[in-house]
């Protein structure tokens, strides 16, 4: 705040009389022309940023000193009570421990330290010139500068037309690009320490944005000013709220969960609950048409997240929308585990609930041959499970549907900073003492891949702006995590990210070696080109894993909205093209384009599997209905 305050006394008058505020500047020789230099800065635009009541600031400063110690009492209290065991390992730990690597190459030579720190220096000389240039009205354009344009972080105007908050974003950017720099340029590392220290690096340079911080965020600095500091009292008021509603972990508040209830306004379309194991609910949904496709449709979704994903709302519920189409549905949806459930593996998910559900099928409507789709991990343990049932001889699954599923874990992404044997090691420990890892860090994982739109605006809009977040079904969804039993996690990040078995054939699964090679049945694989859990490129490596024929279909955007699209509402577009051989990017090359949702392109490749009809059957069959859908499983919150 003195800065600016310093800023407005010193240099007033000397932009008064360069430019009369009005966008235009003279030159040597008299002539006016247009400019985006500071020579146009009006110092009225400072008015914002004066405080104009410092006795209520002050005031409003106590208060939030007050509800910030509530967040602190929130965080200790369960500790206190032995309620909360802090038994995992610090990831600050793995991160220090990680960059210090890197460090280690660039101070081992006096030399490339020097050179490392004149590179920066010279930056900031470069970016204290342009400032001056600025000052004296010169029309400059920083590299920075159409960074900032294309970051929303960084939209607010006065991060380019005030000249103390552009320095600032041009620091800002100059500094996280030198920080990338010396991870990506450091010699010696392994592969594996080398894309950690990028990412930790990533995480280090997205919490220091200025835009985080009061002082140094025009727009919160304004609002600051504006309100006396109100903004900041609502918004420690929410982070001790927030605590408090983590049980002692950080719940951060994405949206407005008061708007929202599983059953009334989301996971709505009819159905029943036929049949419950200890570990999943079998639901068969209503029928819509008067005669449905006569294999029915398995839809197994991740257990780290809840099936209704699929089924937010009737706009756009692919399950509904399925069910529309003519299909009879069935889901699995999985218990939210606690700690009766530590020794539930892989083979008890793929036993108690793949096999359960098939059976159930059969029992429901007396089919044995059925179309499958599995969701993310879903859609691993399906295709692990369909390895198991081509030794076994099981030909009950006739056609797969893998929807951002990775089976090849070699291009598995940032999600691999956190596999490694320590690690793993680590949360094992830590999984151990209570049978189940919190829903909470694996959400926190998720939401590290991409801190910079699902971490730190939502901190800045309700802990420093002090604002209720807006209603979205989605992100409630995002917020209702699921625990994971700790013999399954650990069973998956040591197969699967930290071996890769499943793709090698050395996978152990009910005493058998797995191979996707004996799975020939067809199967439609489906990416998202902006995928950050399960990259385009892992998946379409995965598909050359399969004996059989499968069509590898690209969609837009990410791994939920590229996957959540309805057809009538023509967002994003999908790409199909030859066998998914070769390298990917020369497949996409080759591919071509379709505007709008890749739904019905699936219908008809699920009705050339089998286009054979029968007259709808209502759910359950000769089955006893236990509950009304979505159920009661799903209900249940970690």
């Amino acid at each position: 705040m003195a800065l600016v305050i310093f800023f407005r006394q010193d240099v007033k008058t000397e932009l008064t009389t360069k430019s009369g505020g009005n966008g235009v500047s003279q030159d040597k020789n008299g002539d006016t022309r247009e400019t985006t230099g500071f020579g146009s800065f009006d110092p009225k635009t400072i008015e914002p940023y004066v405080v104009k009541n410092p006795e209520a600031l002050a005031v409003n400063f106590a208060r939030t000193v007050e509800q910030l110690g509530k967040a602190a009492s929130a965080w200790l209290a369960p500790r206190e009570r032995g309620e909360k065991v802090d038994t995992l390992a610090d990831p600050v730990v793995d991160m220090v421990k990680t960059l210090s690597k890197v460090s280690e190459y660039w101070l081992a030579d006096p030399r490339r330290t020097l050179e490392a720190q004149t590179h920066l220096l010279g930056s900031y000389f470069g970016i204290w010139s342009r400032t001056l240039q600025k000052l004296a009205g010169e029309d400059i354009e920083a590299p920075e500068d159409k960074r900032a344009a294309s970051d929303k972080r960084f939209a607010d105007e006065d991060w380019i037309r005030n000249p103390f908050f552009d320095f600032l974003r041009q620091a800002y950017f100059v500094t996280s690009d030198w920080a990338e720099k010396m991870v990506s340029e450091a010699e010696g590392l392994d592969e594996h320490t080398r894309h950690k220290a990028a990412f930790y690096m990533r995480q280090i340079t997205s919490a220091i944005s200025p835009t985080n911080f009061v002082t140094t965020n025009p727009q919160l600095y304004r609002e600051t000013v504006a309100s006396n500091g109100e903004n900041l009292v609502r918004g420690m008021r929410m982070l001790a709220e927030d605590i408090a509603a983590g049980r002692g972990d950080l719940k951060l508040r994405q949206t407005d969960t008061s708007k929202f209830a599983i059953g009334e306004n989301l996971a709505i379309t009819p159905g029943k609950v036929i049949a419950q194991s200890d570990i999943c609910q079998i639901i068969q949904y209503e029928p819509a048409t008067e005669d449905v496709l006569k294999r029915p449709l398995l839809i197994c979704p991740p257990w780290i997240n809840k099936f209704y994903v699929l089924d937010l709302n009737p706009q756009k519920s692919f399950i509904k929308w399925a069910v529309d189409q003519g299909l009879t549905v069935f889901v699995i949806s999985w218990v939210n585990p606690d700690e009766r459930h530590a020794g539930k593996d892989w083979e008890a998910y793929a036993r108690e609930g793949i096999d359960f559900a098939l059976d159930t099928i059969k029992q429901a409507c007396g089919e044995e041959e059925v179309n499958a789709v599995g969701y993310c991990v879903g859609g691993t343990l399906l295709a692990a499970t369909l390895a198991l049932h081509a030794q076994e001889g099981d030909r009950r699954i006739r056609s797969a549907t893998l929807f951002t599923t990775q089976v090849d874990f070699t291009f598995a992404g940032d999600l691999k900073v956190f596999a490694d044997e320590d690690q793993i090691a680590a949360l094992e420990q830590g999984m151990a003492a209570v049978g189940y890892l919190e829903g909470s860090k694996m959400a926190t994982a998720f939401n590290m891949l991409r801190a910079s739109e699902l971490i730190w605006p939502y901190f800045v809009n309700s802990y420093l702006k002090g604002q209720d977040p807006l209603p979205f079904d989605l992100l409630y969804w995002n917020s209702d995590s699921t625990r994971m039993p700790a013999a399954n996690h650990s069973y998956y990040l040591r197969n699967c990210y930290l071996k890769n078995s499943l793709s090698r054939g050395e996978m152990m699964l009910a005493g058998k070696k797995l191979s996707l090679k004996d799975v020939t049945i067809p199967i439609y694989n489906l990416a998202t080109r902006e995928d950050h859990i399960a990259p385009a490129k892992s998946v379409f490596t995965g598909s050359s894993a399969f004996g059989g024929e499968v069509t590898y279909v690209l969609s837009g955007s990410g791994h939920i909205a590229g996957v959540v699209n309805p057809p009538d509402r023509m967002k994003y577009q999908f790409w199909t093209g030859g066998p998914p051989t070769g390298d990917f990017e020369d497949w996409l090359k080759k591919t071509q384009e379709t505007p709008g949702s890749w739904w019905p392109h699936w219908r008809a490749w699920i009705e050339a599997q089998d286009g054979r009809k029968v007259p709808a059957r209502k759910p359950g069959g000769s089955l006893n209905s236990i509950e009304e859908a979505p159920g009661s499983y799903v209900r249940v919150r970690a």
